[in-house]
């Protein structure tokens, strides 16, 4: 996913590997050619955490009218969206969008594909989702594609939400996170949670090569309270190559982490985090 800004959340991840350049496609060809070969699947791995979240939040009775809305950070093409909203998986969208029909195709005809294939594959129980990415042609096209309700390209890193994100966030129920860990910091989740009205729950998957605990601190500020099991790891992808993978395993290793099993063996891993309002688990 895209990030937000050139820090992370324990600091810069100098030596992670970027791929910057996918975001700035006008679809999402690139992002999963360029992610297949190194199986990028934390996506899939959050799908059933996030949908657990979603409806556990909407069922929340918190005062306020309509239902809560989940705000997927550092979007990029929607693919935290398309996985909670739509009966489709992580494979079948690797398949769709590196398959040469696609490959054929121009941004506009596979738009309106995927408009009518998502929408036939709509749950029941699919919930409002917004986008909050600074790769606008990212968010652009997963607004095409039906989905996302609404997308914010606001870099949060450097300056406050703008009025259309201000708005929005008064609707806000749930932050969800998987690709922004190494990107952005506490002030971005200070910014949404300070702009919203309602009661705002966050569930993160964090990469163990940066550190969580400067937005455990800003959210329990917020009267949010962190869960965590550390001894739980969910692979990320794999390293793109011996460089990144030294990095990873000094990076761990620097932050108190066991990379045996896990980053030495060759792929990225995440940590889960759930943060709900005090005396709420």
């Amino acid at each position: 996913m895209a990030g937000l800004g050139p820090g992370g959340a324990g600091g810069a991840a100098e030596g992670k590997s970027r791929f910057d350049d996918i975001y700035d496609s006008p679809d999402p060809r690139a992002y999963f050619l360029r992610l297949a070969p190194l199986e990028y699947e934390i996506p899939q791995h959050a799908q059933p955490v996030f949908r657990q979240a979603a409806a556990e939040r909407a069922a929340l009775d918190d005062g306020f009218p309509g239902a809560p809305v989940v705000l997927d950070v550092c979007c990029s093409y929607g693919i935290n969206a398309a996985l909670l909203n739509h009966d489709v998986t992580l494979t079948d969208l690797y398949q769709r969008y590196t398959s040469r029909a696609a490959q054929a195709m121009s941004t506009a005809e596979l738009a309106t594909r995927d408009r009518k294939f998502y929408a036939e594959r709509r749950r029941p129980d699919a919930v409002p989702v917004y986008g909050l990415d600074v790769a606008a042609p990212a968010v652009q096209y997963a607004l095409e594609a039906g989905l996302l309700d609404a997308a914010f390209t606001d870099n949060l890193e450097q300056h406050p939400p703008g009025p259309r994100l201000s708005r929005a966030l008064a609707d806000l129920g749930l932050i969800t996170l998987t690709g922004g860990g190494s990107y952005i910091t506490e002030r971005t989740f200070a910014a949404l949670l300070d702009g919203a009205r309602r009661p705002v729950w966050v569930s993160a998957f964090v990469l163990r090569t940066v550190s969580y605990a400067p937005v455990v601190r800003a959210l329990a500020e917020r009267g949010l309270h962190t869960t965590v099991d550390p001894s739980r790891t969910y692979p990320q992808r794999r390293f793109t190559d011996d460089r990144e993978q030294r990095y990873a395993i000094t990076a761990v290793r620097a932050l108190g982490g066991d990379p045996s099993g896990r980053e030495d063996t060759g792929r990225l891993h995440c940590v889960r985090y759930d943060s709900r309002p005090d005396g709420r688990n």
